[in-house]
Order: structure tokens, then sequence, then C-alpha cells
């Protein structure tokens, strides 16, 4: 029988309006199913579930009463433990900030709950969200929904299990190089990376750059575009947010136009000319890619140019670690961890020149994406290059027998379109040889958002009706067997 914690959250909502369904129940629903799984993957890290059921009694009334509904009424929310939440401990993955419990929430936390939404828990996060696993000094380690005892991927690492698990509908993420796209990969579900400034945010240290973003996270495409609809904004403390985006299309975003797949020019890349791959992940990816070649109108091995890339990446990422970190760094650079600590460390070995050029590279390469994507539609390639490895290793070592020097040389595939600026979407696309999940990266023109989503809608229709290519599902009765020993040990 179907739990309403297993619903979309879309069906969910509309269930709700309808007085179908109490958020009471599922507010139950999704207590229980925590219960039942998070003790074995330790994807939520901080609750208030009595809070969160006095929020549900009260949006219950509303619901009776006949009030306006917002477009997240009585759905549960989990957010990653990078953003402040009013009342909520927030910790950034940092013993530094162990005890925090912030007194106001940030602009997208408030506009959740501004939607209906019931903020009920904070996910899992390394620390400051640096770094391809999500473990750190203050929760510990946060295990893949299909086997606790492998890594889960990182940052949003939380948020993806906790997805994947059914413990909520809807979870927030965050992205630099893939933090928000590589743990919705191993985790069967859909993560979103806007355009630059779609999603504004006050706390960005370099609000210039098109690094850090926030972004939406669900089961499904349709979920997804649901809250970052809630998400974005035109608040001008971002100064790459969008002044002349209107309200109307912000709520658009909630509605992805319909897509003919069979219109569209698709380019495909296994590692865009650069990137590290798995000899395994890529002969997965060829296989998934020669199965729905039939459904466009052309479909072509290609890539942006990269030449460049990987310098200007690795140059342009240290200036967000000296940006954020300095001012810790300097008082005692053992109060960081190891991931921070090292990023941080590799800019001091940087000079001005090199920070110039490593800019020049990016508008180069940017510019040359544009040509690129005047000619195609759409960019798939894997997400993961890399099937998961063990929970408690920083970042793996060795990918099927090639050496690896750095947390970030298994996420080239998702940098690259970082340092372009275009939006991009991981979708669901069955699994690897090992049975752990496969995402498709699908990246889309820079401001398209709302068509990219659309696309994704497509595919994920696509990919429903070939047994290789559907959303693969987490064994629930076993991790309820695992909770069980967690939670007697």
């Amino acid at each position: 029988m179907t739990e309403p914690c297993d619903l979309p959250a879309v069906t969910l909502r509309r269930m709700i309006g309808a007085r179908a369904l109490s958020p009471v129940e599922l507010m139950r629903s999704c207590i229980a199913r925590v219960a039942g799984t998070n003790p074995a993957t330790n994807a939520i890290v901080a609750e208030c579930f009595d809070r969160g059921m006095a929020e549900a009694r009260t949006a219950e009334q509303a619901v009776m009463r006949g009030d306006a509904l917002g477009a997240l009424h009585g759905l549960p929310v989990g957010i990653k433990d990078l953003n402040d939440t009013e009342g909520l401990r927030t910790t950034y993955g940092s013993p530094l900030f162990k005890d925090n419990v912030p007194a106001g929430d940030e602009r997208i936390v408030a506009a959740i709950r501004a939607a209906g939404g019931i903020v009920v828990a904070k996910t899992n996060t390394p620390e400051f969200g640096t770094g391809g696993n999500t473990f750190n000094d203050v929760y510990g380690a946060t295990g893949n929904a299909f086997d606790p005892a492998l890594s889960c991927a990182g940052s949003s690492g939380g948020s993806g299990v906790a997805l994947a698990c059914s413990m909520l509908p809807l979870c927030t993420g965050s992205d630099t190089g893939g933090s928000l796209r590589k743990p919705a990969s191993w985790s069967g579900v859909v993560g979103f990376r806007p355009t630059p400034g779609l999603v504004a945010s006050e706390k960005r240290k370099l609000g210039w750059t098109v690094f850090s973003v926030q972004g939406p996270m669900g089961r499904d495409v349709a979920d997804t575009a649901l809250l970052l609809s809630v998400m974005a904004s035109t608040d001008s403390r971002d100064p790459m947010a969008s002044p002349w985006l209107r309200q109307e299309d912000i709520d658009a975003l909630a509605s992805p136009p319909e897509i003919d797949l069979a219109g569209l020019r698709v380019a495909f890349s296994a590692d865009l000319g650069f990137a590290p791959i798995a000899p395994s992940i890529r002969a997965v990816f060829a296989e998934r890619m020669a199965a729905i070649a039939p459904a466009f109108a052309a479909m072509e091995d290609t890539h942006p140019p990269m030449d460049g890339m990987a310098q200007a990446y690795r140059v342009l990422r240290c200036t967000t670690f000296h940006a954020s970190f300095r001012h810790i760094y300097e008082r005692d650079p053992k109060l960081l961890g190891r991931n921070t600590r090292t990023n941080y460390e590799e800019g001091l070995g940087y000079s001005l020149a090199d920070v110039a050029a490593a800019h020049a590279a990016q508008t180069r390469l940017y510019r040359e994406a544009q040509d690129f994507f005047a000619r195609h539609d759409l960019l798939l390639t894997p997400t993961q290059v890399l099937t998961p490895y063990p929970k408690n290793e920083p970042f793996p070592t060795d990918l099927e027998g090639t050496p690896l020097t750095g947390y970030f040389d298994t996420s080239a595939t998702t940098y690259a379109i970082t340092m372009l600026g275009h939006p991009a979407i991981t979708i669901p696309c069955g699994v690897d040889r090992k049975g752990f999940p496969f995402g498709l990266q699908v990246v889309g023109r820079r401001g398209a958002d709302r068509w990219l989503l659309g696309a994704a809608a497509a595919l994920e229709r696509l990919f429903a009706g070939l047994a290789t290519h559907r959303r693969p599902l987490p064994d629930f009765a076993r991790l309820k067997t695992l909770s069980g020993a967690a939670t007697a040990g």
C-alpha cells in the first residue's frame, strides 16, 4: 500500500487543496518514514517534528476554512544544513557552529515558509559544503539509500537520500561544482542547478561569480519545478539576480512547457573531452544514449570546447575559499577540515596573473559555448563518472585503475557546466553495472530554465517506458531492518 509520503509533491499539494489528504496525515507519514529509514542512512541531522505537527494542524485548519493556499501549503520540506533556519540548529557541517541556532531564516527558507511549506528538518552536508562525499565532524557520514555503507555523494547528500527514502517530498540543495547534481544522481532523484541569479541569495560571498547557486531537489521533474517556482526571486541583494524577471515568469516555472523530443538537436558526451571517467560508466552511458537516439531529430557525439577548463576551475574555485574562510584560516588552520583547508592552501600558490588568466579562459569558454548551443538544443552527459565508494572515505583515490588526486577529479562533467553558467538538471536514468542509480545530466541554454525543465520532463516520460532507464527505488524493507538494528545498537 502506498503511503502518503511516497506520493509526488505535486500530487500531495493537489490532494491537500481538495481536502483529500490532511497535512497532519502527511506529516505523520513522513515522520514514520524518517523513523524507519534515517537511523540507517543519517540523511536528516536536525528536526523539529513537534513544531512541524503544530504547523500541520494550522495548515489543516486553513484548508477547512477555505483560505487561499500557497504553492507548498502543508508540504514538509527539508533544508540543507548550509541554510539558516530560525529556531532550528544550523551547523554548516562545522564543529565551530555545532550549537548554532539562527534567530532568523535566510531568504529561500523564508520564501518556502511563506508559500506554506513546513520546514521540519535539516539535511546533512560536508563541512561548509566542501566535498564530494557527505560527512562531517558534527554528524558523521550519510549513507547511500541503496547501500548505507557507501557514499551518497555531496554536498547535498542528505537531501538526496531523504528524497530517495521518501522521508520528505521536497528538499533544498546548493551547487558549486556539482554539489546538487551529483548526490541526486546517486540517490535516483532530480536535482536542478538553475542559471546563476534565478534563485537569488543574499549570502553569496562573491556575488558576481556564477559558482555557487541554490537549487531545488525532488523525486521527479514536476516536483522540482514546483519548488523552483518558490525559491526563485529578483532579490537585488544578489547582484546576479535579474531585475527584469516578472512574478508571472517565476510562477510559470512550476508549469514547464510541453517539449517534443522529435524536434530537438541533441549533443552527448561521456567526458566532455577531458573528464576522467570509469570505463563501466562510459559503457553504461553509451548504451543509454544508443537506446534514446531515435527519439530526437538529430543526436551527435560532441561537446563545447573545453581547452583550459580544468586549470581555470582550479584557480577560480580557490578564490571562493579565500573569500569565505580567510578569517578562520588565519586564526588557526586546524579549525578547518581537510577539504576546506587544502582548497584554501592551494589558493596561496596562485598569483593575481593566474586569477586574471583563469577569468579570461572562463570568458572564452563561455562564448564558445554560446556558439555550440546555437547549434544544439541540449547537451547530455553522465552526472557521476564512477560508482559509489565507501562512505567513510573522504574521496575516491582510484577510478577503475586511474589514480585520482582529489575529490573534484571526479566532478569535471559537472564543474565544467558550472563554469559556463548554464542551467543543468540531473534526472534518473536506470542503474549502473553494480545496480546503483545512474543519473543523466541535461544541460540547456543560459537563461532557458523553464524550457529545460520541460525538456527534462519529456525525457522523464520517455525513460518511464524503458526498463533500462526507469528511476530505481531503494529497498525500504532492508533500510527499515538496518534502521532497527542501528536504533537498538
